[in-house]
């Protein structure tokens, strides 16, 4: 089990409002479902292990406190599937601009 020590990079997960908690104007499918933060920072424990509750600045310096979800969370973003039409789109526009005013 891996273990985090303080000044780790980890990402931790809380329940910011329960479902009974949640404003009356919300539509019925968000009300009845808690309102829920994830965040990353530095954890300000000595040390931790996945599950525990604890506190960690963020980035910008915030402290917020949370259940540790994970040591050394990465970026899991991408720019999606890759549309081959837009392969060539660079390729093309170079040409016409080499063309100059004769493409036109």
């Amino acid at each position: 089990m891996s273990i985090a020590k303080k000044g780790t990079w980890v990402r931790v997960h809380n329940i910011v409002l329960n479902p009974s908690e949640r404003a009356p104007q919300v539509p019925d499918d968000t009300k009845n479902v808690p309102l829920e933060m994830w965040d990353k920072g530095f954890l300000l424990n000595d040390e931790a292990k996945i599950g525990d509750n604890v506190e960690v600045e963020t980035y910008i310096g915030r402290k917020i406190e949370g259940k540790l979800i994970e040591i050394n969370p990465s970026y899991g973003h991408d720019y999606g599937k890759c549309v081959p039409e837009l392969l060539y789109i660079g390729r093309q526009l170079r040409s016409i601009l080499e063309g100059g005013e004769s493409n036109d």
